[in-house]
């Protein structure tokens, strides 16, 4: 499985991009501080989801990242594919040159298998995984969590 930290980070930042849609543009900061992603690597991972068409970005106070769609309409599979990430269960990356050029025994079972993935993936929208109870219940505790820092780091 070839699923790394762009894929995974694009996927949790636009999710939280989701959840916090209502209250206006989203800077890159207010992300990177709840989700613990640097900001620099956000910032190149929304280059390439502004490039998809997936957000759009409002300069100026107040500025920062909304959805370019619906949340109905981003599919987790869109915004992998946006940072140029692929979901690959063969050693191959399948090229079916697995066994020094030549197809192994189970080629086909691992392309299978990211076939699977892949259509799990399309099948997922920002509105399913924003609605979901766990989802809810973590976002609330990362925003009591950046909270309770920015109060301490106050005082």
């Amino acid at each position: 499985m070839r699923l790394t930290t762009k894929g995974r980070y694009a996927v949790t930042a636009m999710l939280d991009l989701a959840l916090h849609a209502e209250q206006g543009p989203t800077c890159l900061n207010d992300i990177s501080k709840r989700q613990e992603i640097s900001l620099s690597y956000l910032e190149q991972l929304f280059a390439r989801l502004r490039r998809a068409g997936l957000v759009t970005s409002v300069r100026g106070p107040g500025g920062g990242y909304l959805l370019a769609r619906g949340l109905d309409d981003i599919s987790v599979s869109q915004v992998i594919d946006a940072v140029d990430e692929r979901v690959d269960a063969t050693r191959c990356q399948g090229m079916s040159d697995c066994q020094q050029g030549d197809i192994c025994l189970t080629h086909y079972l691992w392309c299978e298998l990211s076939n699977q993935i892949r259509q799990f993936l399309d099948d997922v929208t920002l509105a399913q995984l924003a609605k979901r109870p766990d989802v809810l219940q973590t976002a609330t505790r990362q925003r009591h969590r950046v909270d309770a820092s920015i109060l301490a780091s106050s005082q």
